[in-house]
This record gives C-alpha cells, structure tokens and sequence, in this order.
C-alpha cells in the first residue's frame, strides 16, 4: 500500500461555499490521489458542511471533524494530532491551490527534508482594491524576509508545510496566545529558535480569494497590530531576541511597492490603503500593549 505523503488541513468557519471551491480545486490536485488526504477542521461552525463535501468524496479522500471553536490555530492544531500523512500542508478555505501545488513542495522537501516550506501566494481578486492591497503588503513582507529562498524568515498559514513529527515535536501552533492573529509569525520564529531551517517554494502556489472592504480590511490589521503585540511577549517569555521596530526603510519600501506593480492611479490607491493598513496595526498594537 502507497505510503500517504501528504495530509492537507483546512480550518473553516461558516464559510460552505468558499470551501466548497478549494476542495474542488484539492481534486483536481495533479498528485497521485492515493497520495494525500484532506481534513476538513470546521471550527464548530455551526453549518452543515456534509452536502459540500460529499459530492467530492469519489474524487478526493475528504475527512471531516468538528472542533470547538477556539479560532484556526486551535482547528489547525487538531488536524496536526488527526493527520495520518508523512507531510502536512495547510491552506485555507478561501484559497486556491494550483494543480502543481503539491508536487512542488514535495519537490523542495525532497531536497531539504526537516525544513519548514513556504509556497507562493497570489491574489484572486484583482479588482478587489482591499484584498489586492492585503496581497500586495505580504508580498512586499516576504520580499523583505524571504529575499534569499534556502534562508527563508517568514510564511503565512494558508501556504506552508511541514513534516508532520517535526512539527508535533515543535508543539504546533500556539492557539492560546494567538487565537486569531500571528501564529503563523509565531510558528516561524519558534522553528527557527530551535534550529530548524526554512524554505521558499515560489513554484508552489495558491490563489487567495480573500473578499475585503473598507471595515474588514481595518478590523484585520489591527488585528495584526495586536497579534504583533504578542509576538514581542511571546519572544520575551522565551528569552528570544526581540526583532524591534523595522527600519525607516522597510515602510518605504513598503510605500514604493504598489508603484512597481500597478498603473500610477490604482497604485496611489494602493499606496494609501497601505498606510490605513500601517495606521490599523499601529493602533492594534497599543490597544493590546495597553490591555
């Protein structure tokens, strides 16, 4: 029997339709199905999820389990325990993996085997001004972080993977301090603290279908704001050395980015949403400081 490489979670929450997509986007993966499996973690939703994944289950092996709701890094932790595969890959459930997706990161695993792997995300709604400027702020981040790919600093949550004992023996996510924000920065900054390496999958991509607007694009960077808030007395918990304030420099990057990659009037708007964005963290980060 063909050992299972990979096992795939999802965190979701009340989202049928988005997850409903994603699958559809998980069977139509180019990997032998024999290969991978998905989990499917609903973070006790509430919505029956059964009529969007059973008309898929003849094309993909699709587990779905109830957790208590306590946010995705406590639904990805659950699926970390549950996980049969050699190889755990997470991505959300408004994200769209490329049919190359996995054999991409099992292409980067096989050269770099104990290494977390990042893949690449690209924005799927590009008229969208909120979700392209979101998208835009991450790629300026791993521009910064993951300049050199085999000496990676940074991967999100809807695109990485791991091997699954490592990750078991790093403790996972940690869903207690980081419920809705940073666990992902967390993550990175732990499996490097124990001196585990990283790498940059660019090849292996995702497209997000992350639907914003004025209110939710604010209520995320500050959630931001308060996740970083965190992660500086995570790292002071551990006696990690703190990465301070950015410099002067990476904001105006930041700021410059938008003009390198659209026309002059979207990328103003762009360049505007970013420092709402920059505005939004910083006040996330004192109200968490300040509580």
């Amino acid at each position: 029997m063909p050992t299972l490489s990979f096992s795939i979670i999802i965190p979701t929450y009340r989202r049928p339709q988005r997850l409903a997509e994603c699958l559809r986007a998980l069977a139509a993966l180019d990997y032998p199905r024999e290969r991978f499996d998905v989990l499917v973690m609903d973070d006790a939703g509430g919505m029956p999820l059964g009529e969007v994944i059973d008309p898929l289950r003849e094309r993909l092996s699709v587990t779905l389990l109830t957790v208590p709701h306590g946010g995705p890094a406590a639904a990805r932790n659950a699926g970390i325990v549950a996980a049969r595969g050699e190889m755990l890959a997470f991505t959300d459930d408004d994200c769209l993996p490329a049919p190359g997706w996995l054999r991409a990161l099992a292409a980067r695993h096989a050269e770099c085997p104990g290494c977390l792997i990042g893949g690449h995300t690209l924005n799927a709604l590009s008229a969208n001004p909120y979700s392209s400027a979101s998208q835009m702020l991450l790629d300026a981040v791993y521009a910064h972080y993951n300049a050199d790919p085999d000496r990676a600093r940074f991967f999100a949550s809807n695109n990485l993977a791991a091997p699954a004992e490592e990750l078991r023996a790093l403790g996972g996510f940690d869903a207690v301090h980081f419920a809705f924000a940073s666990e992902d920065r967390d993550l990175c900054a732990r499996w490097l603290e124990s001196g585990r390496g990283m790498v940059y999958a660019p090849e292996a991509l995702i497209h997000h279908a992350h639907r914003l607007n004025l209110r939710s694009f604010w209520r995320q960077h500050l959630a931001y704001g308060r996740g970083a808030w965190r992660f500086q007395q995570a790292l002071a918990r551990r006696g990690a050395a703190s990465p301070g304030m950015q410099p002067v420099s990476f904001y105006l990057h930041l700021l410059r980015y938008p003009f390198t990659q659209a026309a002059p009037f979207a990328a103003t708007r762009l360049a505007a949403l970013v420092v709402l964005s920059q505005v939004a963290s910083t006040l996330g980060f004192a109200l968490e400081r300040r509580a």
